[in-house]
Parts: structure tokens; sequence; C-alpha cells
């Protein structure tokens, strides 16, 4: 078992960058339930596919007897779905996830009762900023409360004191957000609200593909998407129907466009690995494919600003817009989750910001292409040094951009990763672990499941989790390097192994010939 620790980093970018994975991990494993709000609002509000001002005229083929019993086919029954799961089932899904993050399911109780507090307190404006505050505050103070009789309790009562001790904490908190944390957050809800609608009235929403574009690069686009546009953008839904804050930041269109510009202009490695990042970006949605690229050739940040910007000022001329955020930012998800009646604005959002950037990225590269291929005929291009770098941004090994480090990543690997240790604990469960437990872990875990389905070992789990919901059951975790020190706090008695990258790393070779040997004896 190797463990290598992370080198220390502080600053202003890596604290906002733990700020958004924090905001993620509450949000990404909910985005099913936006998903299928989502779906219910382009059917059923009025305006919608089978509403009854929507474009289709399915809605007169419901009857009482189907309805229920007395309900009319107005839309009175499918309407009532809309508000009530994105007023007060979303944001307690958030608060509940994010007090789970903090002290287990009896934290994410107490959060999502605390969060009824902020919800019913705010009088109708949707919670999601106030859920994301009381969830993991609700749940933090339950886990300090409890440590002051930790382990002074007569045996019998340990149940009693638990769920009384979460009762009054969940109560005070509830308590506390409807009258103290409600007011503010509806009063900062709203100003955000009034100033990203003096920006749309003033046409000037596009600008912030200034911000919003570097910001992606540098990994610090979960603080702003999440924290930001998302419930913004849902409180826009809600009214109108539509948002163009959800393809602020999703729009597939500008990453397709560099990568395009970077297949046909680029040179050496950029240029080999650009269509497989094309696919990975535009079909898949993971974004982050495309960052080493511009971090290998910084210049083309400004093709993403002005194919990002064109991309708002197109939603906004059109007034189209998503019923609900698209993640992962992949050209269906996008397509999924468009307003009735707004497919021409969003279609054409993706293909101009696609174009624009492609011609701005096509102006950069071919100004800059003699001296490129120099450095690449000099062994100098940079390409796998803006990989690293790439992943110095992020924290950690990125998944999605080690595909393009090939056999040169895997090699590196190999000389830093070192041997997995053999261990006596039979391996029957395997969990890869990482800070959302989706993504990354999710190519890691495929990758290994793969590898042991050929060795024709069949009793063997390989599943992918965020390290907050371990619960020791794994016999076996594997996270990369940066991480295993919390994973280990969270699962001790399991086999830990680090690695570089889940996508690239020869320990999975060696990890399943462990497992076979032990399956053999």
């Amino acid at each position: 078992m190797t463990t290598t620790s992370a080198p220390a980093r502080g600053g202003a970018r890596v604290a906002v960058q733990r700020f958004g994975t924090f905001l993620s991990g509450m949000v990404m494993p909910n985005i099913a339930a936006f998903i299928a709000w989502g779906l219910i609002t382009a059917l059923f509000i009025d305006t919608g596919w089978v509403g009854q001002n929507g474009p289709v005229e399915a809605w007169r083929w419901a009857d009482s007897r189907m309805l229920g019993g007395g309900e009319t086919a107005d839309g009175t029954l499918w309407v009532g779905l809309v508000g009530p799961i994105i007023t007060y089932l979303l944001p307690s899904l958030i608060a509940y996830t994010g007090g789970r993050m903090v002290h287990g399911v009896r934290g994410g109780v107490v959060g999502a009762v605390a969060a009824m507090g902020v919800i019913v307190g705010a009088n109708g404006t949707i919670m999601f900023l106030g859920a994301m505050i009381i969830g993991p505050l609700a749940a933090l103070a339950l886990k300090y409360v409890e440590k002051l009789w930790e382990g002074k309790i007569r045996a019998g009562f340990e149940m009693l004191v638990d769920n009384f001790s979460a009762g009054f904490v969940g109560f005070f908190a509830a308590l506390a957000a409807f009258f103290w944390l409600a007011p503010i957050m509806k009063a900062v809800t709203n100003a955000l609200g009034g100033a990203v609608g003096f920006l749309i009235d003033n046409g000037l929403l596009p600008l912030a593909s200034i911000l919003v574009e570097p910001a992606k690069v540098l990994f610090l686009n979960n603080a702003i998407n999440h924290g930001v546009f998302t419930p913004l953008g849902s409180q826009q839904s809600l009214e109108t129907g539509r948002s163009l804050l959800f393809l602020v930041e999703a729009n597939p269109g500008p990453g397709a466009g560099l990568l395009l510009a970077i297949t046909f202009f680029g040179v050496g490695a950029a240029r080999a690995t650009a269509p497989g990042a094309l696919i990975i970006q535009f079909l898949g949605g993971i974004h982050e494919v495309y960052f080493p690229y511009v971090l290998a050739k910084p210049a083309l940040i400004l093709a993403l600003i002005a194919g990002g910007a064109s991309g708002v000022a197109t939603n906004a001329i059109f007034q189209s817009g998503l019923v609900a955020a698209a993640s992962p930012g992949s050209i269906f998800a996008v397509l999924i989750q468009t307003a009735p009646g707004s497919h021409l604005g969003v279609i054409l959002s993706v293909i101009i910001s696609a174009g624009v950037t492609f011609a701005v990225a096509a102006v950069i590269l071919l100004a800059g292409r003699k001296r490129d291929l120099a450095r690449e005929e000099a062994g100098q291009s940079g390409f796998a040094d803006a990989i690293a770098r790439n992943e110095a941004n992020k924290g950690k090994a990125s998944a999605a951009t080690s595909v393009l480090g090939g056999a040169g990543t895997a090699a590196a690997a190999a000389s830093t990763e070192g041997a997995v240790a053999t261990d006596a604990k039979e391996i029957r469960s395997i969990v890869f672990a990482c800070d959302a437990g989706m993504g990354s872990s999710a190519m890691g875990a495929s990758v290994l499941r793969n590898k042991i389905k050929k060795a024709g070992i069949e009793d063997v789990t390989v599943v992918n989790k965020a390290i907050a919901n371990l619960d020791g059951t794994a016999d076996l975790v594997i996270t990369q390097q940066q991480l295993t020190d919390r994973a280990k706090r969270q699962n001790p008695d399991a086999v830990h192994i680090s690695v570089d990258n889940f996508m690239n790393s020869p320990k999975y070779d060696e990890v399943v010939e462990m497992v076979r040997r032990q399956h053999d004896n």
C-alpha cells in the first residue's frame, strides 16, 4: 500500500475550489431530482408541451376519472407538482446531503428538518442557498453537541439520548433558520436575482463569460454554477418556464469549437488527441477534458470567452433557455432540458458559440503555427506539462484528461505509484472514492470492473462513491493520492491504494492478480 501526501497549497483559488467542491457534493448527488423536476415542468406547466396553452393539445384526453376523481383536466393536478418539488423537495434534499456529508445520516436528517425553517420563512423564494448553509451547519451543531456526552451515557440509554439530542438540535435549528437565516437569505437571493435581471434587461449578461470561462479552466466553476446560476435559474424557470442561466456555464459549444479548431490547426500531441477529447466533451459533457489545451496556449481563453458570450447573447435574443440544470454539460442533457419553444434558440446558441470559438481559435493557432511547429520539433510542445498543470489546478489527478496523456501518462504513473502491497484481507468489495463520487471515480471503477470481468472473477463488486459516503463495508478503497488520508479516516479497516489517476494506473493489474490469488487459494 502506497500513500503519497499532496503538497501543501493555499491561497484564495484553493479556498474557492474547496468551497466549490463542497457545493457540488451537495448538488451533484441530487441532479436526478432536478432532471425529474425539469421534465415535469417542461410537460405540464401552462406553457408546457401538454399544458393548457402548450404546443400540444394532448391535455384534452384527460378526464376526471383519469385524474383521480373530481379533478378537472385543467392542469391543476400536474402543475401542483412543480411548485412543491422546487420549493420544498429539492432544497430539503440538498440540506440532507450537506448534513450527511458532515455527520452521517443523522446529520442529514437534522439538516433537512432545519431546512424547512428557511424554506417556510422565505415565503416562496427558492432556498437552495439557504439549504446549502443550514444543512451542514445543523449537522455540525449536532456533531459538537453529541461530543459533550460522548462515552458518558449509561448502557441502554444511548438510543434515547441520541434521538432526543438530534430532535432538539433540529427543533432549534429550524427555529433559527425561520426567524434569522430566512430573511437574510431571501434578501441575498432577491439581490442576486435583481443583479442578474439588470444584466439581462440591459443586454450585459454575455459579459459574464469574461469571468465564467477562465473560472472553468481553473476549476472554480462549481462555486459559480451551483452556488449562483442553478438557484437563480431555478427561480426564473419556476416563474417563466425557462432560464438562460442554465447555459451560461454548461453550454458545450465553446469547448467543441475549441477542440475542432485544434483538430484542424493544432500541432503534435494536441492535434492528435483533440478529436477524441471532442467526443468526450460534447457528447459526454466532461468539459475539463479541454482545459489542458488552454493551459498549453493561454491565448485560447479569448476564443472561449468570445464563444461563451455569443452563446449567451443568442439565448437572450431568442428568449430561450432550459427548464432545469443540464448536468453534465452534454448536448444530450441540454436538449432534454430545453424548454418548449426554445429549441431553435438553444440549438443556435450551441452552434454559434462553437462557430465563434472555432473562428477565433483558428486565428490564434494559425498566427503562432510556425512557432508551435518549431517547439514541437524541438520536443518542447508543453502539452504534457499543461496536463500536469491542469491536475494541479484541480487539486488532484483528472480521469478525464488522463486519457490525453496516452502511454506517457501510464509510464509516469508507473514510476510514481509504486507497487501494491499484498494484504491478508480477503477482497470482496472494491470502492473507488473521490470528492463527489461521480465523474472520475466512476470512470476508474469502470476500468477495473472490466479488467476483473475479463479475468473471470465473478464475486467481487466494484463501485464508486463519494468519500463522505464510505460506510466501512469496503474491503479495498482506491483513491487518488491527495485523498487517501481522508478515505482512511472514513474507512480505517479497508486496504487503501493510492493512484496518480483513475484511468491509466498500472496498479489495476496488480489488484486483479492479488484478487485472483486470493480466490485460487
